[in-house]
This record gives structure tokens, C-alpha cells and sequence, in this order.
């Protein structure tokens, strides 16, 4: 419940802070450095991430990180500053949410008996990611009663409920011995992942995958606006596919993930979500658009589900919440890679262009996964 209620502020404040940027600069390559401030930065504190979630109780982080968000949301809705400063904030505020997802997703094997482990990680994303689908539409509705800076107080609210939600949860102290320095607990966390090869191939196609396919969150509202001649609302609608997408995926994976070897879930869901992406680029309206997003919705909650649940399986307690650190902060720096080759593809080109390039890179990555994750089982 209360990683809904601030994905669902997420949504709202992201779609709100892209508009925002592009319609005060109108450039592709702003809108990449909002994207870029808020997924690549993390990505270089991903190790120092993981190793406070291994290092003290999982629920005080999470709140702590909770209030943090808010605190930092609120600033921005404020000042509204300019760029520089607003991508300083966004910077730091994702930095905080880095800690918060490693721990999150740390404290579900804590909680949860391992043959449930499917069905929680698809509860928890369906939840999560059903009211950031609706998000975009919330927003759409909103923008016609206030502006960024109201929307971006309604994020900063759900932050602040969702750390009185967490603090019900029970004590989630750590599992290892608290015996070195944080840097020497964040250098373990990539010594393991570089050493183990089941770990190392999965985050190697994970980045290769993402850094193709996260060019969408750039391109789209491009797409929207200049292709398919949308509104802001009609853009905003856009980005609600996916999410749409993902609350029907993790709708089917509470019933049958069970059923599938989870490798076999993730690199179906890499070949799906990026033919979304490779489709998306040849859609001729806005409802056409949409539709394919959702497919790529339903890619994403597998590859979700199926990563998650594998490495919490497979990595020991004391390293979970490093390996998840190290792993999303690593997918922050492939979105990064994303955002500005995606920038400057449009700066070139066009949103199609960007479109079907990422859907075609996306493919290809996935089908060198799967060779290495074929090797990796032998």
C-alpha cells in the first residue's frame, strides 16, 4: 500500500515535470537531462545504495528515505527553480530512492514464504504499478484544475502517507554481521555480482536491454505532440500504456508465474517490451500508440517479476540488498545511456526514428541474453 501511494505521486509529478521542461525549452535534449538527472545519477551510488539496506534495519531506511522524497519534492513545487537547480534536486531526491528500492526489494523474502514468492513480487508490482498507470491520467485530469507546481504538492503528500504506511511494518533488522566500513561493504556487493556468472549475465542484459529501450520516456511526448499531433492530455494518456500494460501483466502473473522457470519470464518479457518500442514507432494515432505501449506494459511486468524473483532466490540474505542496489543503479546508468543517445537521435532525426531503433537494439540484446544465460546454466 504504501509503495502505491508513492508510485502514484511518481507518476503524477513525472508527467507534470516533463511538460514542464519541454514546454519551457522545447528541446529534446532538456527533457533527456530531467530523465538523465533522475535515473543516471543514482546509477553511480548504486554499490553505497545496497550496502546501507544491508547494513541496518530495512524499515527505518525505508521510511527515513520516505520523508526525504517528500521533503525534496516539496522544494521543488515551491521554487519551481530553474533547470540547473531543478535537475540538482531531482538528482538528490533520486539518489534517496535508489536506497529506498534496494531495501524495498531486500524486505519482500523477509516477509513472504519462498514458494510465495511469485505471486508477492506480482502483488507488489501490480499494486504499485496499477496507480502509476493511472497516474498519467490523474494528470491528464488535473491539468485542467492546476498546475506543475499542485501537482508536484499532491507527490510530496503521498510520500510523507506512505512513510506513516510503512511504519507498520514489523523490524526487518539485518541478516549479516556489521563488521566493515560502508565502502568496504559496497565493494564486496560488486565483487559478489562480478563472481557469481548467473548474477553477472542477468545485470549485463538487463543494462543492455534497458539502454536501448528507455529511450521511450524521451521520445514520447515527442511522438505525442510533433507525429501523432496530440494534446498535453493526449500525451499524458501516452504514458499511461505502459502502466496499463503492467497492472494486466502482474494481473496474469499472480495466478501463473508460478508455472514458468524465471530466466524463461525475463527474456520473454526483454523480447516483448522491446518490439513494443520497435511498433510504436510505426503507430499512425495516438489510440494505435497507446495500445502498443500496453503490450510493452505486459514485457516489462515479466521481466520484472522474473529478475526479482530470481535473484532473491538465488542471493544470500546478508547481499540483497547490494545486489538489488548495484543491479537498478546500474539499470539508472543504461537509462542514462538511453536518455541522451535518444536526445540526440531526435535532435536528428525523429520520434518514429527513435522509436524503432530502440525496439530493434532491444531485440537484439535480448537474443545475446539468452545465449548468455543458456552458458550460464551448463
Amino acid at each position: 500500500m504504501a509503495r502505491a501511494v508513492s508510485f502514484l505521486g511518481d507518476s503524477l509529478g513525472l508527467v507534470g515535470l516533463l511538460l514542464y521542461v519541454e514546454g519551457a525549452t522545447g528541446a529534446g535534449l532538456a527533457v533527456a537531462l530531467l530523465l538523465l538527472a533522475g535515473d543516471f545519477t543514482p546509477g553511480l551510488f548504486g554499490a553505497f545504495a545496497g550496502a546501507i539496506g544491508d547494513r541496518f534495519d530495512l524499515r527505518r531506511v525505508m521510511v527515513t528515505c520516505d520523508v526525504l522524497q517528500g521533503a525534496l519534492v516539496v522544494a521543488m513545487a515551491v521554487t519551481l527553480p530553474p533547470l540547473p537547480v531543478l535537475l540538482a534536486l531531482v538528482a538528490v531526491r533520486s539518489l534517496v530512492a535508489q536506497v529506498f528500492q534496494a531495501s524495498s526489494r531486500s524486505a519482500v523474502p523477509a516477509l513472504v514464504r519462498d514458494e510465495e514468492l511469485e505471486r508477492a513480487n506480482s502483488w507488489l508490482g501490480a499494486w504499485t504499478n496499477g496507480l502509476e498507470a493511472i497516474g498519467p491520467l490523474v494528470a491528464a485530469g488535473l491539468f485542467l484544475v492546476t498546475d506543475v507546481r499542485g501537482i508536484l504538492l499532491i507527490d510530496a503528500a503521498t510520500f510523507f502517507v506512505s512513510a506513516v504506511l510503512l511504519s507498520g511494518l514489523p523490524k526487518l533488522p539485518p541478516r549479516g554481521p556489521r563488521q566493515h566500513s560502508l565502502v568496504k561493504d559496497a565493494k564486496d556487493g560488486l565483487g559478489y555480482i562480478w563472481r557469481t556468472k548467473a548474477v553477472r549475465v542477468i545485470g549485463l542484459g538487463f543494462f543492455a536491454v534497458v539502454a536501448f529501450s528507455g529511450v521511450d520516456d524521451v521520445a514520447m511526448v515527442f511522438l505525442g505532440k510533433d507525429e501523432l499531433r496530440g494534446s498535453d492530455s493526449a500525451v499524458a494518456t501516452l504514458y499511461a500504456g505502459v502502466g496499463i500494460g503492467l497492472v494486466v501483466g502482474y494481473a496474469v502473473l499472480t495466478r501463473y508465474a508460478s508455472r514458468f522457470r524465471m530466466p524463461v519470464l525475463m527474456l520473454v518479457g526483454f523480447a516483448v517490451s522491446s518490439a513494443g518500442n520497435l511498433f510504436t514507432g510505426l503507430a499512425w494515432a495516438v489510440w494505435a500508440a497507446l495500445a502498443l505501449q500496453v503490450v510493452r506494459g505486459l514485457g516489462i511486468a515479466a521481466v520484472d517479476v522474473g529478475i526479482n524473483t530470481h535473484l532473491q532466490r538465488i542471493v544470500p540474505a546478508h547481499m540483497r540488498s547490494r545486489v538489488f542496489g548495484n543491479l537498478y543503479g546500474a539499470i539508472g546508468l543504461a537509462a542514462g545511456v538511453s536518455y541522451v543517445g535518444g536526445g540526440l537521435l531526435l535532435e536528428h532525426t525523429d520520434a518514429r526514428v527513435t522509436f524503432v531503433a530502440a525496439g530493434i537494439g532491444g531485440l537484439v540484446a535480448t537474443a545475446a541474453t539468452a545465449v548468455g544465460v543458456r552458458r550460464s546454466a551448463v
